[in-house]
Protein backbone atom coordinates (compact mmCIF):
# COMPACT_ATOMS: atom_id res chain seq x y z
CA UNK A 1 0.00 0.00 0.00
CA UNK A 2 1.10 3.61 -0.88
CA UNK A 3 2.30 5.75 1.99
CA UNK A 4 -0.45 8.42 2.55
CA UNK A 5 1.51 11.22 1.33
CA UNK A 6 1.54 9.54 -2.20
CA UNK A 7 -1.92 9.92 -2.75
CA UNK A 8 -2.24 13.46 -2.47
CA UNK A 9 -1.33 16.56 -4.72
CA UNK A 10 1.45 17.59 -2.85
CA UNK A 11 3.04 14.03 -2.36
CA UNK A 12 2.93 13.35 -6.07
CA UNK A 13 4.52 16.11 -7.44
CA UNK A 14 7.48 15.60 -4.57
CA UNK A 15 7.78 11.81 -5.83
CA UNK A 16 7.80 13.36 -9.35
CA UNK A 17 10.65 15.58 -8.59
CA UNK A 18 12.20 13.10 -6.92
CA UNK A 19 12.67 11.06 -9.97
CA UNK A 20 13.76 13.14 -12.16
CA UNK A 21 16.18 15.17 -9.72
CA UNK A 22 17.73 11.36 -9.39
CA UNK A 23 17.67 10.60 -13.30
CA UNK A 24 19.75 13.91 -14.14
CA UNK A 25 21.79 13.62 -10.54
CA UNK A 26 22.30 9.86 -11.68
CA UNK A 27 23.41 10.92 -15.28
CA UNK A 28 25.68 14.05 -13.74
CA UNK A 29 27.11 11.94 -11.19
CA UNK A 30 27.45 8.28 -12.45
CA UNK A 31 26.79 7.88 -16.34
CA UNK A 32 28.82 10.75 -17.70
CA UNK A 33 31.57 10.39 -14.95
CA UNK A 34 31.65 6.67 -16.21
CA UNK A 35 32.27 7.20 -19.27
CA UNK A 36 34.79 10.05 -19.43
CA UNK A 37 37.11 7.32 -16.92
CA UNK A 38 36.22 4.63 -19.64
CA UNK A 39 37.10 6.48 -22.86
CA UNK A 40 40.00 7.66 -20.77
CA UNK A 41 41.95 3.83 -19.85
CA UNK A 42 40.79 2.87 -23.39
CA UNK A 43 42.00 6.17 -25.15
CA UNK A 44 38.94 6.63 -27.06
CA UNK A 45 38.22 10.24 -28.03
CA UNK A 46 35.89 12.61 -26.74
CA UNK A 47 34.45 15.88 -28.39
CA UNK A 48 31.47 17.67 -28.40
CA UNK A 49 29.42 14.33 -28.60
CA UNK A 50 26.44 16.47 -29.63
CA UNK A 51 24.09 14.94 -31.80
CA UNK A 52 23.57 18.28 -33.78
CA UNK A 53 27.20 18.92 -34.39
CA UNK A 54 26.42 16.60 -37.78
CA UNK A 55 23.98 17.91 -38.89
CA UNK A 56 24.83 21.34 -38.38
CA UNK A 57 28.41 20.90 -40.20
CA UNK A 58 26.62 19.38 -42.93
CA UNK A 59 24.42 22.12 -43.68
CA UNK A 60 27.19 24.74 -42.85
CA UNK A 61 29.18 23.06 -45.66
CA UNK A 62 26.43 22.65 -48.33
CA UNK A 63 25.06 26.30 -47.40
CA UNK A 64 28.20 28.20 -47.23
CA UNK A 65 30.30 26.45 -49.37
CA UNK A 66 28.09 24.34 -51.76
CA UNK A 67 30.51 21.18 -50.54
CA UNK A 68 28.38 17.54 -50.47
CA UNK A 69 27.41 16.86 -46.76
CA UNK A 70 27.26 12.88 -47.59
CA UNK A 71 31.14 12.42 -48.36
CA UNK A 72 33.88 11.36 -46.09
CA UNK A 73 35.99 14.14 -46.28
CA UNK A 74 32.61 16.42 -44.50
CA UNK A 75 32.38 13.24 -42.12
CA UNK A 76 36.15 13.50 -41.19
CA UNK A 77 35.71 17.20 -39.84
CA UNK A 78 32.52 15.79 -38.64
CA UNK A 79 34.09 13.68 -36.35
CA UNK A 80 37.33 16.17 -35.64
CA UNK A 81 34.38 18.11 -33.80
CA UNK A 82 32.24 14.88 -32.41
CA UNK A 83 34.70 12.75 -31.18
CA UNK A 84 37.61 15.51 -30.96
CA UNK A 85 39.80 13.97 -33.77
CA UNK A 86 38.80 12.24 -36.86
CA UNK A 87 38.09 7.64 -35.74
CA UNK A 88 40.74 5.70 -36.77
CA UNK A 89 39.35 2.06 -38.38
CA UNK A 90 42.43 0.23 -37.42
CA UNK A 91 42.01 1.12 -33.88
CA UNK A 92 39.76 -1.63 -32.18
CA UNK A 93 39.00 0.82 -29.23
CA UNK A 94 37.65 3.79 -31.56
CA UNK A 95 33.93 4.38 -32.04
CA UNK A 96 32.39 2.11 -35.00
CA UNK A 97 29.71 5.43 -35.56
CA UNK A 98 31.37 7.43 -38.66
CA UNK A 99 28.88 10.38 -37.60
CA UNK A 100 28.10 10.72 -41.64
CA UNK A 101 25.32 13.05 -42.54
CA UNK A 102 22.51 10.89 -42.72
CA UNK A 103 19.80 13.05 -43.21
CA UNK A 104 17.59 14.33 -46.49
CA UNK A 105 19.26 17.44 -47.70
CA UNK A 106 16.02 19.67 -46.55
CA UNK A 107 17.19 18.78 -43.02
CA UNK A 108 19.49 21.55 -43.97
CA UNK A 109 16.66 24.15 -43.97
CA UNK A 110 15.92 23.99 -40.01
CA UNK A 111 19.46 24.62 -39.43
CA UNK A 112 19.73 27.56 -41.92
CA UNK A 113 19.39 30.46 -39.75
CA UNK A 114 22.22 28.74 -37.05
CA UNK A 115 25.18 28.15 -39.65
CA UNK A 116 26.68 31.88 -38.78
CA UNK A 117 26.58 31.19 -34.90
CA UNK A 118 29.59 29.44 -32.99
CA UNK A 119 28.22 25.83 -32.18
CA UNK A 120 28.21 26.41 -28.49
CA UNK A 121 25.54 28.80 -29.25
CA UNK A 122 23.55 27.10 -31.33
CA UNK A 123 23.84 23.73 -28.64
CA UNK A 124 22.21 25.93 -26.26
CA UNK A 125 19.64 27.07 -27.85
CA UNK A 126 19.01 24.08 -29.59
CA UNK A 127 18.79 22.05 -25.70
CA UNK A 128 16.28 24.72 -24.64
CA UNK A 129 14.63 24.26 -28.04
CA UNK A 130 13.47 20.72 -27.64
CA UNK A 131 12.97 20.80 -23.91
CA UNK A 132 10.46 23.43 -25.06
CA UNK A 133 8.68 21.60 -27.50
CA UNK A 134 8.77 18.52 -25.35
CA UNK A 135 7.22 19.84 -22.24
CA UNK A 136 4.36 21.21 -25.12
CA UNK A 137 3.96 18.09 -26.50
CA UNK A 138 2.86 16.48 -23.31
CA UNK A 139 0.68 19.00 -22.68
CA UNK A 140 -0.74 18.79 -26.57
CA UNK A 141 -1.45 14.62 -26.13
CA UNK A 142 -3.31 15.11 -22.81
CA UNK A 143 -5.40 17.61 -24.68
CA UNK A 144 -5.66 15.46 -27.77
CA UNK A 145 -6.34 12.50 -25.63
CA UNK A 146 -9.41 14.50 -24.10
CA UNK A 147 -8.05 13.69 -20.64
CA UNK A 148 -9.21 16.26 -17.85
CA UNK A 149 -6.33 16.93 -15.34
CA UNK A 150 -5.73 19.22 -12.88
CA UNK A 151 -2.98 21.26 -12.90
CA UNK A 152 -0.83 19.57 -10.40
CA UNK A 153 -1.24 16.35 -11.99
CA UNK A 154 -0.39 18.04 -15.47
CA UNK A 155 3.13 19.77 -13.56
CA UNK A 156 3.81 15.99 -11.90
CA UNK A 157 3.38 14.78 -15.62
CA UNK A 158 5.87 17.13 -16.97
CA UNK A 159 8.32 16.90 -14.41
CA UNK A 160 8.21 13.12 -15.06
CA UNK A 161 8.48 13.76 -18.88
CA UNK A 162 12.11 15.83 -18.16
CA UNK A 163 12.93 12.72 -15.74
CA UNK A 164 12.72 10.28 -17.93
CA UNK A 165 15.67 8.19 -19.18
CA UNK A 166 14.67 8.78 -22.88
CA UNK A 167 14.39 12.42 -22.68
CA UNK A 168 17.14 13.17 -20.62
CA UNK A 169 19.15 11.96 -22.94
CA UNK A 170 17.46 13.20 -26.13
CA UNK A 171 18.47 16.55 -24.40
CA UNK A 172 21.93 16.00 -23.50
CA UNK A 173 22.49 15.03 -26.93
CA UNK A 174 20.36 17.57 -28.12
CA UNK A 175 18.88 14.91 -30.42
CA UNK A 176 17.08 15.39 -33.62
CA UNK A 177 14.45 12.94 -32.67
CA UNK A 178 12.97 15.44 -30.02
CA UNK A 179 12.92 17.67 -32.51
CA UNK A 180 10.11 15.31 -34.78
CA UNK A 181 8.59 14.42 -31.73
CA UNK A 182 8.03 17.68 -31.05
CA UNK A 183 6.31 18.45 -34.51
CA UNK A 184 4.47 15.15 -34.99
CA UNK A 185 2.48 16.63 -31.67
CA UNK A 186 1.74 19.82 -32.97
CA UNK A 187 0.61 18.33 -36.27
CA UNK A 188 -2.08 15.78 -34.40
CA UNK A 189 -3.15 18.95 -32.57
CA UNK A 190 -3.51 20.96 -36.16
CA UNK A 191 -5.65 18.10 -37.57
CA UNK A 192 -7.78 17.64 -34.46
CA UNK A 193 -8.48 21.33 -34.62
CA UNK A 194 -9.46 21.53 -38.59
CA UNK A 195 -6.59 23.13 -39.49
CA UNK A 196 -5.31 20.13 -42.12
CA UNK A 197 -3.28 22.05 -44.15
CA UNK A 198 -0.87 23.62 -41.57
CA UNK A 199 -0.74 19.62 -40.56
CA UNK A 200 0.18 18.60 -43.47
CA UNK A 201 2.96 21.27 -43.57
CA UNK A 202 4.60 19.86 -40.45
CA UNK A 203 4.24 16.51 -40.43
CA UNK A 204 6.19 17.19 -44.11
CA UNK A 205 8.81 18.78 -41.92
CA UNK A 206 8.96 16.20 -39.87
CA UNK A 207 10.08 13.46 -42.33
CA UNK A 208 13.63 14.76 -42.01
CA UNK A 209 14.05 11.45 -39.72
CA UNK A 210 11.61 9.28 -42.07
CA UNK A 211 11.85 6.13 -40.03
CA UNK A 212 9.93 7.95 -37.42
CA UNK A 213 7.02 8.85 -38.91
CA UNK A 214 6.61 6.43 -41.66
CA UNK A 215 3.94 4.56 -39.81
CA UNK A 216 1.87 7.29 -38.84
CA UNK A 217 2.08 8.66 -42.32
CA UNK A 218 0.66 5.27 -43.41
CA UNK A 219 -1.48 5.34 -41.07
CA UNK A 220 -2.90 8.70 -42.51
CA UNK A 221 -2.79 8.14 -45.79
CA UNK A 222 -5.27 4.74 -45.24
CA UNK A 223 -7.38 7.46 -43.10
CA UNK A 224 -7.10 10.40 -45.82
CA UNK A 225 -7.80 8.10 -49.00
CA UNK A 226 -11.19 6.69 -47.11
CA UNK A 227 -12.84 10.02 -47.22
CA UNK A 228 -11.09 11.87 -49.75
CA UNK A 229 -13.30 14.43 -50.62
CA UNK A 230 -13.31 16.03 -46.82
CA UNK A 231 -10.10 15.50 -46.15
CA UNK A 232 -7.65 16.04 -49.48
CA UNK A 233 -6.51 19.39 -48.21
CA UNK A 234 -4.23 16.96 -45.71
CA UNK A 235 -2.75 15.11 -48.29
CA UNK A 236 -2.38 17.96 -50.77
CA UNK A 237 -0.41 20.34 -47.88
CA UNK A 238 1.77 17.47 -47.09
CA UNK A 239 2.72 16.91 -50.67
CA UNK A 240 2.86 19.94 -52.19
CA UNK A 241 5.70 20.49 -49.10
CA UNK A 242 7.12 17.42 -49.52
CA UNK A 243 7.76 18.54 -53.80
CA UNK A 244 9.02 22.07 -52.56
CA UNK A 245 10.98 20.07 -49.86
CA UNK A 246 12.61 17.52 -52.58
CA UNK A 247 12.56 20.45 -55.13
CA UNK A 248 14.93 23.15 -53.16
CA UNK A 249 17.28 19.96 -51.98
CA UNK A 250 17.60 18.90 -55.80
CA UNK A 251 18.27 23.01 -56.63
CA UNK A 252 20.58 23.15 -54.04
CA UNK A 253 22.15 19.31 -54.06
CA UNK A 254 21.77 17.29 -57.78
CA UNK A 255 21.25 14.00 -57.31
CA UNK A 256 20.81 13.77 -53.40
CA UNK A 257 18.32 11.48 -53.52
CA UNK A 258 20.81 8.45 -54.12
CA UNK A 259 23.92 9.66 -52.42
CA UNK A 260 20.87 9.93 -49.43
CA UNK A 261 20.14 6.60 -49.79
CA UNK A 262 23.63 5.59 -49.35
CA UNK A 263 24.62 7.38 -46.44
CA UNK A 264 21.30 5.89 -44.92
CA UNK A 265 22.85 2.11 -45.83
CA UNK A 266 26.64 3.19 -44.75
CA UNK A 267 25.07 4.30 -41.44
CA UNK A 268 23.15 0.70 -41.04
CA UNK A 269 26.39 -0.60 -41.67
CA UNK A 270 28.77 1.11 -39.47
CA UNK A 271 26.30 1.50 -36.82
CA UNK A 272 24.72 -2.26 -36.89
CA UNK A 273 21.54 -1.07 -35.41
CA UNK A 274 18.11 -2.94 -35.80
CA UNK A 275 14.87 -2.71 -34.31
CA UNK A 276 14.14 -3.14 -30.88
CA UNK A 277 12.41 -6.68 -32.07
CA UNK A 278 15.65 -7.28 -34.17
CA UNK A 279 17.46 -6.86 -30.85
CA UNK A 280 15.50 -8.75 -28.45
CA UNK A 281 14.38 -11.87 -30.89
CA UNK A 282 17.31 -13.49 -32.81
CA UNK A 283 17.26 -14.55 -36.56
CA UNK A 284 14.80 -14.69 -38.84
CA UNK A 285 12.81 -15.07 -35.85
CA UNK A 286 12.77 -10.64 -35.85
CA UNK A 287 11.73 -10.41 -39.04
CA UNK A 288 9.05 -12.75 -38.99
CA UNK A 289 8.01 -10.64 -35.54
CA UNK A 290 8.42 -7.59 -37.32
CA UNK A 291 6.44 -8.72 -40.50
CA UNK A 292 3.57 -9.74 -37.87
CA UNK A 293 3.37 -6.63 -35.80
CA UNK A 294 3.82 -4.11 -39.45
CA UNK A 295 0.41 -6.46 -40.77
CA UNK A 296 -1.30 -5.96 -37.21
CA UNK A 297 -0.97 -3.00 -37.80
CA UNK A 298 -2.17 -2.61 -41.04
CA UNK A 299 -5.72 -4.22 -39.76
CA UNK A 300 -5.79 -1.89 -37.67
CA UNK A 301 -5.35 0.99 -39.40
CA UNK A 302 -8.00 -0.54 -41.81
CA UNK A 303 -10.52 -0.85 -39.27
CA UNK A 304 -10.11 2.51 -37.86
CA UNK A 305 -10.00 4.22 -41.09
CA UNK A 306 -13.66 5.92 -40.58
CA UNK A 307 -12.26 7.57 -37.35
CA UNK A 308 -13.71 11.24 -36.81
CA UNK A 309 -10.08 13.52 -36.38
CA UNK A 310 -11.17 14.71 -32.91
CA UNK A 311 -12.11 12.01 -31.45
CA UNK A 312 -10.90 9.74 -28.62
CA UNK A 313 -10.63 6.62 -30.65
CA UNK A 314 -8.73 8.48 -33.32
CA UNK A 315 -6.79 10.00 -30.16
CA UNK A 316 -6.24 6.41 -29.03
CA UNK A 317 -4.93 4.81 -32.69
CA UNK A 318 -2.58 7.32 -33.27
CA UNK A 319 -1.09 6.94 -29.84
CA UNK A 320 -1.34 2.86 -30.94
CA UNK A 321 0.40 3.81 -34.22
CA UNK A 322 3.19 5.78 -32.41
CA UNK A 323 4.55 2.55 -30.48
CA UNK A 324 4.42 0.19 -32.95
CA UNK A 325 7.19 2.68 -34.73
CA UNK A 326 9.22 2.15 -31.67
CA UNK A 327 8.75 -2.15 -32.39
CA UNK A 328 9.71 -2.23 -36.03
CA UNK A 329 11.75 1.09 -37.35
CA UNK A 330 15.83 -0.14 -37.33
CA UNK A 331 16.86 2.02 -34.66
CA UNK A 332 16.46 1.14 -30.55
CA UNK A 333 17.94 4.54 -29.08
CA UNK A 334 16.35 5.66 -25.88
CA UNK A 335 15.77 8.79 -26.75
CA UNK A 336 13.49 7.72 -29.30
CA UNK A 337 11.10 6.49 -26.92
CA UNK A 338 10.04 10.04 -26.76
CA UNK A 339 7.32 8.80 -29.12
CA UNK A 340 5.90 6.49 -26.36
CA UNK A 341 4.30 9.33 -24.70
CA UNK A 342 1.07 9.46 -25.73
CA UNK A 343 0.83 5.51 -25.83
CA UNK A 344 2.14 6.34 -21.66
CA UNK A 345 -0.62 8.49 -21.18
CA UNK A 346 -3.46 6.64 -22.33
CA UNK A 347 -2.38 3.49 -19.90
CA UNK A 348 -2.05 5.68 -17.17
CA UNK A 349 -5.61 7.11 -18.26
CA UNK A 350 -7.20 3.72 -18.77
CA UNK A 351 -4.97 1.76 -15.91
CA UNK A 352 -7.77 0.81 -13.49
CA UNK A 353 -10.02 -0.73 -16.75
CA UNK A 354 -6.55 -2.19 -18.32
CA UNK A 355 -6.34 -3.90 -14.80
CA UNK A 356 -9.93 -5.63 -14.73
CA UNK A 357 -9.25 -6.46 -18.41
CA UNK A 358 -7.88 -9.73 -18.12
CA UNK A 359 -5.06 -11.77 -17.05
CA UNK A 360 -2.94 -10.96 -19.89
CA UNK A 361 -3.56 -6.65 -19.62
CA UNK A 362 -2.56 -7.18 -15.59
CA UNK A 363 0.78 -9.13 -16.62
CA UNK A 364 2.00 -7.08 -19.38
CA UNK A 365 0.21 -3.77 -17.47
CA UNK A 366 2.52 -4.83 -14.50
CA UNK A 367 5.50 -5.40 -16.67
CA UNK A 368 5.46 -2.19 -18.24
CA UNK A 369 5.06 -0.17 -14.93
CA UNK A 370 7.92 -1.93 -13.69
CA UNK A 371 10.07 -1.71 -16.84
CA UNK A 372 9.02 1.89 -16.46
CA UNK A 373 9.51 2.53 -13.60
CA UNK A 374 12.92 1.22 -12.84
CA UNK A 375 15.48 3.60 -14.17
CA UNK A 376 13.91 5.94 -11.83
CA UNK A 377 13.86 3.53 -9.21
CA UNK A 378 17.49 2.62 -9.91
CA UNK A 379 18.68 5.75 -11.20
CA UNK A 380 18.04 7.86 -8.08
CA UNK A 381 18.87 4.89 -5.66
CA UNK A 382 22.89 5.39 -7.53
CA UNK A 383 22.69 9.48 -7.56
CA UNK A 384 22.12 8.86 -3.95
CA UNK A 385 24.58 6.65 -3.59
CA UNK A 386 26.86 8.63 -5.28
CA UNK A 387 27.05 11.24 -2.22
CA UNK A 388 27.86 8.55 -0.05
CA UNK A 389 30.11 6.37 -2.25
CA UNK A 390 33.77 6.21 -4.10
CA UNK A 391 33.00 7.37 -7.68
CA UNK A 392 34.21 4.06 -8.65
CA UNK A 393 32.11 2.09 -6.68
CA UNK A 394 28.95 3.53 -7.71
CA UNK A 395 30.35 4.02 -11.70
CA UNK A 396 30.53 0.07 -11.72
CA UNK A 397 26.65 -0.03 -11.96
CA UNK A 398 26.03 2.73 -14.18
CA UNK A 399 24.28 0.15 -16.54
CA UNK A 400 21.91 -0.77 -14.05
CA UNK A 401 19.06 1.86 -14.71
CA UNK A 402 19.32 1.11 -18.73
CA UNK A 403 18.81 -2.58 -17.36
CA UNK A 404 14.93 -2.00 -18.89
CA UNK A 405 15.26 0.53 -21.59
CA UNK A 406 14.89 -1.63 -24.66
CA UNK A 407 11.76 -3.79 -22.73
CA UNK A 408 9.78 -0.75 -22.31
CA UNK A 409 8.39 -0.76 -26.14
CA UNK A 410 7.89 -4.62 -26.20
CA UNK A 411 5.46 -4.05 -23.01
CA UNK A 412 3.88 -0.94 -23.80
CA UNK A 413 2.92 -1.82 -28.16
CA UNK A 414 1.52 -5.34 -27.26
CA UNK A 415 -0.84 -3.64 -24.79
CA UNK A 416 -1.42 -1.14 -26.47
CA UNK A 417 -2.70 -3.94 -29.10
CA UNK A 418 -4.85 -6.07 -26.73
CA UNK A 419 -6.54 -2.89 -25.03
CA UNK A 420 -7.52 -1.97 -29.02
CA UNK A 421 -9.13 -5.88 -29.43
CA UNK A 422 -10.60 -5.59 -25.78
CA UNK A 423 -12.49 -2.16 -26.54
CA UNK A 424 -13.14 -2.17 -30.25
CA UNK A 425 -13.36 -5.16 -31.75
CA UNK A 426 -16.77 -5.21 -30.54
CA UNK A 427 -17.99 -2.19 -32.51
CA UNK A 428 -16.72 -1.47 -35.88
CA UNK A 429 -14.95 2.39 -36.70
CA UNK A 430 -17.64 2.86 -39.06
CA UNK A 431 -18.66 6.43 -38.09
CA UNK A 432 -17.65 9.20 -40.21
CA UNK A 433 -17.93 12.67 -39.51
CA UNK A 434 -18.90 14.78 -42.66
CA UNK A 435 -16.98 18.18 -41.63
CA UNK A 436 -13.70 19.93 -41.04
CA UNK A 437 -10.94 18.09 -40.70
CA UNK A 438 -12.68 14.68 -41.32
Amino acid sequence: MRPAIFRTPLGLLLAAALCAAGTWTYANRVLVPYQKSDATARGRPRGNLSDLYPRWVGAKELLLHRRDPYTAEVSREIQTGYYGRPIDPSRAEDPRDEQGFAYPVYAVFWLAPTIGLPFPVVQRGFFWVILVLTLASTLIWIRVLHWALPVWAQTSLLILTLGSLSVMQGLKLQQMSLLVAGLVAIAIALLVADYPVAAGVLLAAATIKPQLVLLLLIWLAIWTITDLRHRYRLAVSFLATMLILIGASEWLLPHWIPRFWHALAEYRRYTGTVSVIGLLVPGSFARILELLTFAVFLVVCWRARRLAAGSGDFAFVLSLVLATTLLVVPTYGPYNQVFLIPALLVLVKERRTIWQSGKASRILFALATCAVLWPWISGTALAALSFVLLPASVERAWAVPLWTVNQIPVAVAPLMFIRYYQQYSQRAFTAPVRSGAS
